[in-house]
């Protein structure tokens, strides 16, 4: 039996909890850095309300077949109405 005269365990216990805690302060360490968030990223300019109206009537999710035709009635009430202004 080995023994160790200073902690009263054997030598491989002793390796087996440094492992241990070699272990906790990697994944420590690596949780601190993955919730530090890193470089801020660049914001976006917020998308306006016909866009956001096009990217969900280019999209192929249940109706957006509404929103394309919903789209198009807009356009063509406002060459209407682009229309009518222009000739007074």
């Amino acid at each position: 039996m080995n023994m160790d005269s200073t902690s009263g365990g054997t030598r491989n216990e002793r390796r087996g909890t440094s492992w241990i805690g070699i272990g906790l302060v990697t994944a420590l360490a690596a949780l601190t850095l993955a919730c530090s968030g890193g470089a801020p990223k660049a914001s976006r300019a917020p998308l306006t309300e016909r866009q956001r109206d096009s990217v969900i009537g280019a999209s192929r999710l249940p109706g957006a077949q509404g929103v394309r035709g919903a789209l198009r009635a807009q356009d063509s009430m406002q060459a209407r109405a682009n229309r009518a202004d222009s000739v007074q």
